[in-house]
Parts: structure tokens; C-alpha cells; sequence
């Protein structure tokens, strides 16, 4: 993922001189670093969930260490820049967002260690037939982080603001997976698998609920404006 330079000079029509304007450029830095290692996790839960890679599963929990790492530095960082920086206006505005965005980080991070998991254990049972649709899901999970994380680093308010739209087609996936799950009668075997998917379903709706909040943070760095 690429560091937009207009993320790092939006606002600032001069060269970065003063330290705090290079304290709050590295802090966004460092937000788009941890954005491309959740991007990163939730390739990975994408291939043990519909490749069934388990040494992709594997990897997960080491790079859900380094995310929480990032969590935890760019919060102290936002808030010791406010403390001590006493910042206005829109440098304010995005230290506070900023500070938002790295948990929804975080709890997508999260979701695709527990997705890992759960195909892991998945691994004992047959293919479900339901799993393309599952893979539509997924795909479009995805897709709405990449695009929430290219309209953080360009800030964008626009694109921001257009990932909400997507996150209906997830909303309408996760219904009709929920339907087809729940409403199943001809279940021979276990029922674990099932309400494995049911998990899988819901942790990708929230990681899309996320990605759109995401989108509406840059927008609100960008405008002012709550959404």
C-alpha cells in the first residue's frame, strides 16, 4: 500500500519544517503501516478460509502481534501529541480520528486472527456448498478495506463516504447467508460446521461495519463533519 503524499501534506500548503508537523507525519505513517498489515492478515484468513491454507492461517497471529503493537504506540503517540502539542482546528481533528481509525484497525486485525482459527477447524468437515457465496463476502470485505485505507492516505472524503454503499451489498450477503445457514433441514452429521460459518459470516459483516467507520473518519478529518 502505497503512502499517499497527500495524506501527509493535506492541510499544510508548506513544507514540513516543525517537529511537531514531523511527529504528526510519522504518526501517519505508521498508521498506513499498520493498515497494510491488516490488509496483509485478512489475505491470509482469506486463503485458510476458502483455499484451506492452514500455513497461512499460521501466520495470522504473528502479524495480529505486530498490529497490536502499532495500536498501542500510535495511541500513545496521539495522545502525548495532544497533550503536550495543545494542537487546533484540523490538526486536532485528525489526531482524534486518527486515534479512532487505529481501533478499527485493530478489531479487523482481530476478526481475521479468529477467521483463521475457525478454518482451521473447519478442516474436519467437507466443503460446505454455501462457500462461494462465503468467498463473495470475503472478496468484498476486503476490497472495502483497501479502498477505506487508499481514501485515509489520499484523504479523500469522497471515496471515505462512497465504502458505506458497498458495505450494503455485504449487509445483503450476510442476510442471505444467515438465511440459507440458520434454515438448513437437511443436516447429516455434525452441526459444528454450521455455526462455524454462522461465525465466519458475522466476523466478516463486522469487519465491513469497520472498514466503512474507516471511510467515514477520513471524512470527518477531511470536512468537519460527523456521519
Amino acid at each position: 500500500m502505497r503512502l499517499g503524499s497527500n495524506f501527509v501534506t493535506a492541510g499544510s500548503p508548506k513544507p514540513i519544517r516543525t517537529h511537531f508537523e514531523r511527529q504528526v507525519k510519522r504518526l501517519q505513517e505508521d498508521v498506513l503501516r499498520m493498515g497494510a498489515l491488516v490488509e496483509s492478515s485478512c489475505w491470509l484468513a482469506h486463503q485458510a478460509l476458502l483455499e484451506q491454507d492452514l500455513a497461512a492461517a499460521a501466520q495470522i497471529p504473528l502479524q495480529d502481534k505486530q498490529v497490536d503493537q502499532f495500536y498501542r504506540q500510535i495511541e500513545l503517540d496521539c495522545v502525548t501529541l495532544i497533550a503536550l502539542q495543545s494542537p487546533v482546528a484540523r490538526d486536532l481533528r485528525l489526531i482524534s480520528a486518527l486515534m479512532q481509525l487505529v481501533r478499527d484497525l485493530e478489531r479487523i486485525g482481530d476478526y481475521a486472527q479468529d477467521l483463521g482459527e475457525i478454518a482451521a477447524r473447519l478442516l474436519l468437515y467437507p466443503v460446505h456448498p454455501c462457500m462461494p457465496q462465503v468467498k463473495q463476502m470475503s472478496n468484498r470485505c476486503r476490497a472495502m478495506l483497501s479502498a477505506s485505507l487508499a481514501a485515509l492516505s489520499d484523504l479523500d472524503a469522497e471515496s471515505g463516504l462512497q465504502i458505506k454503499v458497498k458495505d450494503d451489498a455485504v449487509d445483503l450477503d450476510y442476510e442471505m447467508l444467515y438465511n440459507l445457514l440458520s434454515r438448513q433441514t437437511n443436516i447429516q452429521g455434525a452441526v459444528e460446521p454450521i455455526l462455524l460459518l454462522v461465525l465466519v459470516i458475522r466476523h466478516l459483516e463486522r469487519m465491513a461495519d469497520h472498514a466503512t467507520n474507516i471511510g467515514q473518519r477520513v471524512a470527518y478529518i477531511v470536512t468537519g463533519q460527523r456521519y
